[in-house]
């Protein structure tokens, strides 16, 4: 049997402060990694408070602490801070299970069917990169610059703008206008021919050759979701992203069959039985999975093997984090039906390094999946060493 986990960090930084990380040691001094994001103070509480006692002091079992921790967390509902908590620590129990055992979390979930996998830029400012203004004022720009560097599909999100705004910045940092926010009622023809301009410029650009994918952020009702996606047939683009709330799979139906274009759904989604609504429904096309926050690992690789059996792919979400985006990747060795992995290149190539030994970065199209034990990757030790990151221990 697998020595008793002895110690519970968590480990947060001022410059990313929805960012947390999590770190588990056994008795042998082996460990290992995981992360969610947002809500990072209530996250670390539900780690320290409530997952702590049911961890420490017992061999490490991602399999026996899901089912755990979802059965003590959903007597009074599972989903949000205790969910993404769970979901750290599951992450971090594959890494140190992959570490202990000499071998990459994907071998340990069933074994690799792949080596690389292909990739699409989100459209994010960040580091040395302002994709985010660039999708709206220069998209062909944008659009160019990424199929020179072998980039071959993009995500935008055109009408978030357009959407009523609340103040997010304790989210998204300040802004004039955000990604977050309840959904839109009325959409002008204006508008929704402002916002198509971006996609139809990128794809006149590269004369088709980049894929266009559109995200949503759940800010339109089904009324305008429709009028963008039928406005949205005739350039063929990749997928459109919860331009509804994912809150109703019979709502989403009506997107699949009242328009053409992809439906993607959805990172918002926590378990697999909220996926398997969606599926049972027919109202995606693709599965959008955020293994930070629905679970970990153990439920995303079900959730995988669920959209299979519906002959759907699998696309890993990730605007959050790197250890995230290490962990989507393993997911992505291990799953047959893995389709694409989201990257945000100003992260890639700039805090994601910063804090992290060995982390991917994508090389033109495609990630090279890290075939090192556990995740293969690790938080540098100067960075654990900066003044701006706390860490905070429980023990057995």
């Amino acid at each position: 049997m697998a020595p008793p986990i002895v110690a519970i960090e968590t480990i947060r930084w001022a410059q990313q402060p929805n960012v947390l990380w999590v770190r588990l040691t056994d008795a042998d001094g082996a460990h290992g990694l995981g992360e969610t994001f947002y809500s990072a103070g209530a996250v670390e509480s539900i780690v320290h408070e409530l997952a702590g006692p049911l961890v420490l002091g017992r061999p490490a079992s991602a399999e026996r602490t899901a089912l755990e921790l979802f059965a003590v967390a959903s007597f009074a509902g599972y989903a949000g801070a205790e969910l993404r908590a769970f979901s750290a620590l599951d992450i971090a129990l594959w890494d140190l299970l992959g570490r202990r055992c000499g071998v990459s979390v994907g071998e340990l979930l069933g074994g690799r069917v792949r080596e690389s996998i292909p990739t699409y830029n989100t459209c994010v400012s960040a580091g040395d990169y302002d994709d985010g203004d660039a999708f709206l004022e220069r998209p062909a720009e944008l659009a160019t610059d990424l199929l020179e560097r072998g980039v071959r599909a993009m995500k935008i999100w055109p009408w978030d703008r357009f959407a009523p705004q609340v103040d997010a910045s304790v989210l998204t940092g300040p802004a004039g206008w955000s990604a977050v926010g309840p959904p839109g009622h009325r959409l002008p023809p204006e508008d929704l021919a402002q916002g198509l301009w971006s996609v139809q410029e990128a794809v006149r650009a590269t004369e088709g050759r980049m894929t266009v994918l559109i995200e949503g952020h759940g800010r339109w009702d089904a009324t305008c979701a429709i009028a963008i996606c039928r406005a949205l047939e005739p350039l063929t683009v990749g997928w459109a992203e919860d331009l509804m709330l994912s809150d109703s799979a019979d709502d989403l139906r009506r997107l699949v069959t009242e328009t053409r274009v992809p439906q993607a759904v959805s990172e918002r989604l926590m378990s697999r039985h909220a996926y398997r609504r969606v599926l049972e429904a027919g109202a995606a096309h693709v599965a959008k999975v955020d293994v930070a926050w629905t679970g970990g690992l153990t439920e995303a690789r079900k959730i995988a093997a669920l959209a299979d059996t519906y002959h759907l792919p699998v696309a890993p979400h990730d605007c959050t984090g790197p250890v995230t985006f290490a962990a989507s990747l393993q997911l992505c060795a291990h799953a047959p039906n893995a389709m694409v992995m989201e990257s945000v290149r100003g992260f890639c190539e700039g805090w994601y390094r910063e804090a992290l030994d060995g982390s991917p970065v994508p090389e033109g199209g495609t990630i090279a999946i890290p075939d090192r034990p556990g995740l293969g990757v690790e938080l540098s030790a100067a960075f654990l060493e900066r003044p701006d990151v706390t860490v905070t221990r429980s023990e057995a």
